[in-house]
């Protein structure tokens, strides 16, 4: 995720808008959960602080949804991103009103190859959110992955692009 909240500001940079990133861990393992936070404004953005309200929240990792709070500071009007391919949690969207959801394992898994979906579900964050476009998402990556090489950027275009139109 924390991959994931720097393409984010680096869209929203690209877009014309102030941005910070930031993540929230300690001395977890790999693998653990962790929370990374983005703010994006046409203001100066000033504060510091954590992010108690999300107006926007991504689940990478559906299976935390049974075993930790991941909905806390949301509200019904929350924007909530799930990687999943369909609502497993009916409670959910009698709670919440923007409730998405999208394969963004599978596409990852066909497209790059391997499960990693910290890009992948970006693609649905601009189409669900309308915060950034595609265009600078594709911007962000490929000034992310420069030096990671052409193939590996023009997997993730192609992985941003499906999640994004299979929003």
């Amino acid at each position: 995720m924390v991959t994931a909240a720097e393409l984010i500001a680096l869209a929203g940079f690209f877009s014309g808008r102030e941005a910070q990133a930031f993540p929230n861990f300690g001395v977890e393992r790999t693998g653990a959960p962790i929370q990374s936070y983005v703010r994006l404004s046409d203001q100066p953005i000033i504060t510091r602080e954590q992010i108690y309200r999300p107006t926007v929240l991504i689940i990478q990792d559906a299976t935390l949804i049974d075993d930790v709070d991941v909905f806390s500071g949301c509200d019904k009007n929350t924007k909530i991103i799930i990687n999943a391919a369909q609502n497993r949690w009916p409670a959910l969207a009698k709670k919440y009103k923007y409730l998405y959801f999208s394969p963004v394992t599978e596409i990852a898994l066909e497209i790059i190859g391997k499960n990693i979906t910290n890009t992948v579900i970006l693609g649905a964050f601009a189409k669900y959110t309308g915060l950034v476009t595609l265009d600078a998402l594709k911007m962000a990556i490929q000034e992310k992955f420069a030096t990671k090489g052409s193939a590996v950027i023009a997997k993730n275009m192609a992985a941003i692009t499906r999640a994004y139109t299979q929003a």
